[in-house]
């Protein structure tokens, strides 16, 4: 398939590793962070930690909105379905997400809610258009990635007149986790370490590689958005080494195939017109952020699930022997869990890293990274 197998070619990707191997310094340490879990997801994919030298490591990072919803978010939809009686649209891959007590939304769904498994806002609007004597929420939940496909369904719902439409928004924001993951008080322990960041790639489609400037020059933290092939990665990896090598700390886009520095301006333009920023939102594992979430403006709060059918927010602890938040924080590497591929598994989650696509552990599981990878010599 033409702009996927050559990212895939066996040979160019040995030589990059080849050249990885040879720019490494063999007294130093590399800490590289991949925010996105499609990126952790397509390294385990393909092997690519076993191509790197020992003193190359890569960090699995916060990047997947699943893993990072709180429990008590997930609580607030399944009271929702419950007390209100609405259909819920949900993507699939939040179904099995295990909240307060275990409850989940297959398991509310299994208890009598109208539950539906979705794969976008157009489903949820057309279950609105065929249901006008119901209710209809979908449980939007995404980066920046999914955030534009949301502010046109409410853009399409008050063009259509669709009173029964609304949201409950679980937008969040890649710029404040990073900032989260720098600020967090083990950074300056050696608990955790990122030299260098691999950026996010589809997130960056929209919003661009210029935010990202922010963490090159106040954090001097090199940056290098990535697409998600094999060769993507590996030379992501290479440029971050060059510039730890070189002592310098710039934003580099690799990805220029879909990545312009501005992003996708209508895009961004129809998010801040739907969008504004929330005060503070709670993500798993990072805790409370500031600023680090969406809610919708004052025009369209008539579309606003939380406004229409208010519900409590309750802090839900993580199971005691899931280390999903520490995993997120790049404290743990999913073999590094107890439960993990024991008591945690797909077919009975603990956490929110098993469930989704996007989680590390459901990487690690999946592709066979039960243990830590056996790793090549520099």
């Amino acid at each position: 398939m033409k702009y996927v197998d050559e990212f895939r070619d066996p040979a160019l990707a040995a030589n990059l590793a080849a050249n990885i191997r040879a720019a490494v310094r063999p007294d130093r340490h590399y800490a590289i962070m991949e925010f996105c879990g499609g990126h952790t997801h397509a390294i385990c994919r393909y092997g690519l930690e076993d191509m790197l030298p020992d003193n190359v490591e890569l960090v699995h990072g916060p990047g997947c909105p699943v893993c990072v919803l709180p429990a008590g978010r997930l609580d607030m939809a399944i009271d929702m379905a419950a007390r209100y009686g609405v259909i819920l649209c949900t993507y699939g891959d939040m179904m099995r997400v295990p909240g307060r007590d275990r409850r989940s939304l297959l398991k509310a769904k299994a208890a009598g809610a109208d539950i539906r498994m979705v794969y976008g806002s157009l489903d949820a609007l057309r279950i609105a258009r065929q249901n006008p004597g119901r209710q209809v929420v979908f449980f939007a939940i995404g980066f920046e990635t999914t955030t534009p496909t949301s502010a046109a369904a409410v853009k399409q719902a008050e063009a259509e007149g669709l009173e029964n439409f609304t949201l409950f928004c679980n937008h969040v924001l890649t710029p404040s986790a990073i900032s989260a993951i720098l600020d967090q008080p083990e950074a300056g322990t050696g608990k955790v370490r990122v030299d260098a960041f691999i950026g996010p790639g589809h997130v960056s489609t929209i919003i661009g590689a210029e935010p990202y400037e922010y963490f090159a020059r106040h954090y001097r933290k090199p940056i290098a958005v990535s697409g998600f092939e094999p060769l993507d990665i590996l030379q992501s990896v290479l440029m971050l080494v060059r510039q730890l090598n070189e002592g310098r700390a710039e934003v580099e886009n690799q990805f220029t195939r879909a990545v312009v520095p501005g992003g996708n301006q209508k895009a961004k333009a129809l998010v801040e017109e739907v969008f504004e920023l929330r005060p503070e939102f709670e993500w798993r594992g990072l805790g409370t952020i500031p600023q680090s979430a969406l809610r919708l403006r004052e025009p369209f709060a008539r579309f606003d699930a939380e406004r229409r059918f208010p519900v409590d927010y309750q802090p839900v602890a993580d199971h005691k022997a899931c280390s999903c938040g520490d995993i997120l924080r790049g404290l743990k590497k999913p073999a590094d869990c107890r439960i993990f591929g024991t008591a945690c598994t797909p077919e009975t989650p603990l956490g929110s890293c098993m469930v989704s696509p996007e989680g590390s552990c459901a990487a690690y599981y999946t592709y066979g990274r039960l243990r830590a990878p056996e790793r090549q010599e520099a």
